[in-house]
């Protein structure tokens, strides 16, 4: 209250288009030599309020007559119609964010807006690439990219156009979608990102949305996509896909016959290491051992975490799930990943494997299960199923080591491909 009685009546009525005094830091576009920033979010996470007013700062300059940074600015979005109703006209669009004295003007005619201080923003759909040829830019802001059914030709055709000034610039801003366009742009080291999720602008969002569509879509690809804001990728050839860890989810926790925590322990323990992959799954053994099913329960892994510590992660997930075992991979450890365990808890039920395969291998059969419906996911593991979407048939497509995957890997060997293979044995013996 001190802060605003200090202000004068001129700064009162500015306060409100001082954009960076109430922006959250993902609608603030980073420092540094960038081309391209794109700004990832769930629905309502203020994405068209930031490429609005990243607009405004491009354009204008100190007073209402000076020129800015950008002089002719590209506005493109999937339809002329949503750019001029979202982008311009919308509640958090170019003509609300912007102060009296400084508001373009609207040309319906010419689908443009002019300021002021001569500064022109030219609209364009991406149904029209074609439409891009010809005129020139010093800025531009792209909506919702990632659904564009023309994305690469509209994207290339923009880029063409974009010569004019010291460092022409883009603000992209969209809800991620597993498209290559996305991806690319993404991968370019001129390409800055700021993310955010849909409750990060709840301050501005009804409740009883939030409540709503977290109730409806919590713990599901859409959910994850539309609300998080996160970009769901897929390597080639990977084991898991997204479409069948969406039809091994559930939300109910049957009852088990037996459950397991699998630890998958990295070579040392400080900030830089790999994580130990901490995973809990249970099993129903209802009729022969072809017809049982296994249960995701939950992902505990932790990074950075010295062995004690981790151990004590491990050994509270087995309290917790009230667990028959704790099967810990000793491949890099050996009796010492039994020693941590043990200080921990000398009564903790413990089973050592060894990997006597490399990860795809023994990773193959347990996939296997997911493809004949044997497996669920009780929830959404969010960081588990990452690394899952990215173990491919040629080794794991992601950076630093799959040690999420390599725990759920031993927890599902422990309950379902060992009980399977001595089932097998003694029939084999008796042929």
């Amino acid at each position: 209250m001190a802060f605003l009685d200090s202000l004068s009546e001129g700064e009162l009525l500015a306060l409100p288009y001082l954009f960076e005094f109430w922006a959250y830091e993902h609608q603030l576009p980073p420092e540094g030599d960038w081309n391209t920033w794109v700004i990832l979010g769930g629905r309502g996470a203020g994405k068209t309020r930031a490429g609005a007013e990243w607009v405004r700062a491009q354009v204008e300059g100190n007073e209402p007559q000076d020129a800015g940074r950008a002089r002719r600015v590209a506005l493109v979005g999937e339809t002329v119609e949503q750019v001029r109703e979202v982008m311009i006209f919308g509640e958090s669009g170019i003509l609300a964010c912007s102060p009296p004295d400084r508001k373009p003007v609207w040309e319906a005619g010419r689908k443009r807006l002019v300021w002021p201080n001569g500064a022109i923003a030219q609209v364009f759909s991406a149904h029209d690439p074609e439409s891009l040829r010809g005129p020139q830019f010093d800025a531009a802001w792209v909506d919702e990219l990632a659904k564009w059914k023309k994305a690469q030709e509209t994207w290339d055709m923009l880029q063409f156009g974009l010569r004019l000034g010291e460092r022409p610039r883009v603000c992209v801003t969209t809800t991620p979608r597993n498209v290559a366009i996305l991806k690319d742009i993404l991968g370019r080291a001129s390409t800055v990102l700021t993310h955010a999720p849909t409750e990060a602008n709840r301050a501005h969002l009804a409740g009883s949305f939030l409540e709503e569509v977290r109730a409806r879509y919590e713990g599901t690809r859409l959910g994850r996509q539309e609300l998080d804001g996160v970009l769901l990728e897929e390597s080639e050839g990977a084991l898991w896909t997204l479409e069948r860890l969406d039809a091994a989810r559930i939300k109910d926790v049957p009852e088990m016959d037996r459950i397991v925590v699998a630890v998958d322990p990295p070579v040392s323990g400080h900030a830089a290491s790999d994580e130990c992959g901490i995973v809990v799954a249970g099993v129903v053994q209802k009729g022969p051992v072809g017809e049982w099913r296994a249960y995701v329960l939950d992902d505990a892994t932790v990074r950075g975490a010295s062995p004690a510590a981790w151990a004590h992660v491990a050994v509270a997930a087995l309290e917790a799930w009230q667990a028959d075992k704790l099967v810990a991979e000793v491949n890099q450890g050996g009796d010492l990943v039994a020693e941590v365990v043990r200080q921990v808890d000398p009564s903790v039920p413990y089973k050592a494997v060894r990997a006597s395969r490399g990860k795809v291998a023994r990773a193959e059969p347990v996939a296997a299960l997911y493809e004949q419906g044997r497996v669920h996911h009780v929830g959404c593991h969010a960081e588990l199923e990452d690394q899952m979407r990215k173990m491919t048939i040629t080794g794991f497509d992601g950076q630093g080591s799959p040690d999420r995957v390599d725990a759920l890997v031993w927890a599902l060997h422990e309950l379902m491909i060992e009980p399977s293979a001595a089932w097998r044995r003694p029939r084999l013996r008796g042929l």
